[in-house]
């Protein structure tokens, strides 16, 4: 990894915070200063992740909210939550967001608001959170939206007929798709916000990574075949570097490159570079969660 930039007076939000790559960038990213907002699904593991990254950085400034990203109702909860504590305690501007929260159920799951998790928890979720914080990316001096996206992007394509794999469901076809989402929404918010913004988005890709984001809600051979492709992974502890190195760096700030791996940009694939399916993807985005950026 590149040089252990001191991070003090930074505030980070995480989402995806109490396992795997995401726990381990917030015991990085804490340990280096920055006042820390971690986001989970359970209070336990929130406060188990919370006590494990004090014992071992008693100074760290650190806290943890609780919400179900699959609930657009949750998110925005979440995101007057996060504003509250940020004008509170975060000296009232965000420097960095990491999306990273994700989910591979082995079958078809409609959330609350009628949409397939995958797409609803991978994708519409960090634009939907990072529309509700844009207000305090922008007042921090120089600001990074980091979402976690993936390889498995290379060889999809939005599939606009059927978005929500309602039709037919797998669950690998759907985690591309929402992957390729990652970059897509990384690489419009950049065009939309424009070269004078002091906000930035990059996708990040983790590379394989030995947790149990596959094993959570699978069974059979999808839970068996997730298992076989961790062991080949690297730890949460490697997995996180780029995202940390992407949060932290300050050479970052001078590449218009967005998406990276293994700290290095790289291109991504053909079709996460078309801005017309970005453009289509973010207004279908603003539609599936009722809000309009421009507004």
């Amino acid at each position: 990894m590149t040089a252990n930039h001191d991070l003090t007076g930074k505030t980070i939000v995480v989402t995806g915070a109490t396992s795997g790559i995401g726990r381990a960038a917030v015991r990085e990213l804490a340990g280096r200063g920055a006042w820390v907002l971690g986001v989970g699904r359970s209070p336990e593991r929130c406060r188990e992740a919370r006590d494990a990254i004090l014992a071992e950085h008693p100074d760290a400034r650190l806290a943890f909210a609780v919400a179900d990203l699959s609930s657009q109702r949750q998110v925005r909860k979440l995101a007057c939550e996060i504003r509250e504590r940020v004008l509170a305690e975060g000296g009232g501007k965000i420097d960095v967001l990491i999306n990273n929260a994700g989910v591979v159920p082995g079958w078809y799951t409609a959330t609350e608001d009628g949409y397939e998790m995958q797409f609803a928890v991978n994708h519409l979720a960090p634009f939907l959170l990072t529309y509700e914080l844009m207000p305090l990316l922008q007042a921090a001096p120089e600001a990074r939206v980091v979402t976690v996206s993936s390889s498995s992007h290379r060889g999809a394509r939005i599939r606009w007929g059927d978005i929500m794999h309602r039709r037919y469901y797998h669950c690998l076809l759907a985690y591309k798709q929402s992957k390729l989402a990652n970059v897509l929404f990384s690489a419009e918010l950049n065009r939309r916000l424009g070269p004078a913004s002091r906000v930035r988005a990059y996708a990040a890709d983790p590379g394989l990574v030995n947790t149990e984001i596959g094993q959570k809600h699978t069974s059979g051979f999808i839970e068996w075949f997730w298992r076989q492709r961790r062991r080949r992974g690297a730890t949460p502890e490697q997995g996180a570097k780029t995202i940390v190195f992407l949060a932290s760096d300050p050479s970052v700030r001078g590449s218009d490159a967005v998406y990276w791996k293994d700290c290095r940009p790289l291109p991504p694939s053909r079709y996460a570079q078309r801005e017309d399916v970005a453009a289509r993807l973010w207004s279908l985005s603003e539609r599936l969660c009722g809000i309009s950026w421009a507004g």
